[in-house]
């Protein structure tokens, strides 16, 4: 047993996604058999850098009697307020708003507060921002979460099978209207920067066609693909488009400065519309727009985005969460840190948060899915 750990606690990045309760059940149990107390702090680290907002101080004490009787499809501890400790939004003096570093405040508190190490779930950002707090001297260790299944540490981030799953059920209510209509639905999943979500997706519910930012679409392919459908009597289809996915005539990311780019989101370009600060849609739209243009079939447009992010928790992500619980707990007792927990099937391993970040788990162009969806009849538009 790792000696110089008595208390850890527990926290939960910016994002919901069902079934996070699992993951901190996993942690608690792991913790306690191990003999160390465990707390929970609200909402990421707002628990800790705002205290004085929360009736119990930011803290919930996590005992195995408790844990055991949490729904598993909930969130307990509630989700960060996209705080980030080295940019935390305040009112100066001129009674401004400005952001200031309180990482070293939030450091301060956790030795405050006799926590020895922290266990987190979170995405890719939270990530980057463990990493600086670890360099700083925090012991951590990271589970990745994510709905999009981009984070490149792991082979299956938490989440997203329950994600998958509930797309899927969707996709099946979308792929039963267009039936009954008679029309082609362009469905748009998440997605900005990888593709495994309408991959899947699309394949389980037999698209005819998923367009994926890895591969540039060219939709004149997949117009020929519906065409030849309709050809043999069917009356109508069902296109999967991420929100990522790209035209290979669309124009390149202007680069130049533009006037309003520092109000607008990090990677935004000069595209003007209603979709310029939220992306959301705007494939969609696109996609349907053009389509309809090919093929002379009437086509709707139908934006999954946040709603993806409920329905139920799968077995998979059950035993998935609560394996990265206790994963993480058992890592901090062989003295880990600093480090994510990953699934390599059949293995847990953990890799260094600097390993980690600023990489992104994208479709290989030879991937097993992509040759088995071209098998299947599925048009990935290039």
């Amino acid at each position: 047993m790792n000696s110089t750990i008595k208390r850890i606690a527990l926290n939960v990045g910016f994002g919901y996604s069902p079934g996070l309760n699992t993951v901190i059940v996993g942690a608690a149990l792991a913790a306690n058999e191990l003999g160390w107390e465990v707390v929970g702090i609200r909402d990421g680290f707002e628990g800790l850098l705002f205290p004085d907002r929360y009736p119990d101080g930011g803290l919930v004490p996590l005992t195995p009697q408790w844990v055991e009787t949490l729904d598993p499809s909930d969130n307990i501890l509630g989700t960060a307020i996209r705080n980030d400790p080295f940019h935390v939004r305040t009112i100066n003096a001129e009674s401004l708003i400005e952001e200031v570093d309180r990482s070293d405040d939030l450091l301060a508190t956790l030795q405050a507060n006799d926590i020895d190490a922290v266990i987190s779930v979170v995405g890719k950002r939270g990530l980057s921002i463990l990493a600086k707090l670890h360099r700083k001297g925090l012991k951590t260790v990271s589970i990745p979460r994510s709905m999009e299944n981009d984070i490149a540490a792991t082979t299956l981030s938490f989440g997203f099978n329950s994600t998958l799953g509930f797309v899927t059920e969707l996709l099946d209510r979308a792929k039963q209207a267009a039936r009954s209509a008679g029309q082609v639905g362009v469905v748009e999943v998440p997605g900005e920067y990888s593709g495994w979500l309408a991959l899947q997706a699309g394949m389980a519910v037999r698209a005819d066609a998923a367009l994926i930012p890895e591969i540039p679409y060219d939709l004149q392919k997949v117009a020929a693909k519906l065409q030849d459908r309709f050809k043999r009597g069917r009356s109508y289809g069902l296109v999967i488009v991420a929100e990522g996915a790209v035209s290979v005539n669309a124009e390149p990311a202007v680069v130049a400065p533009h006037p309003l780019k520092a109000s607008l989101s990090p990677l935004a370009t000069d595209y003007q519309g209603s979709h310029v600060i939220q992306r959301s849609g705007r494939a969609a739209h696109t996609v349907a727009l053009e389509l309809q243009r090919s093929i002379e079939r009437e086509t709707y447009p139908l934006v999954l985005g946040d709603w993806v992010k409920g329905g139920s928790l799968t077995a998979v992500d059950r035993q998935l969460g609560l394996s990265y619980g206790a994963g993480a707990a058992l890592a901090l007792n062989a003295g880990q840190t600093g480090v994510v927990v990953a699934f390599q099937p059949p293995d847990l391993t953990f890799v260094p948060l600097a390993e980690a970040i600023n990489k992104i788990r994208t479709v290989p162009a030879d991937s097993e899915f992509v040759r088995i969806a071209r098998s299947l009849g599925i048009c990935l538009g290039g």
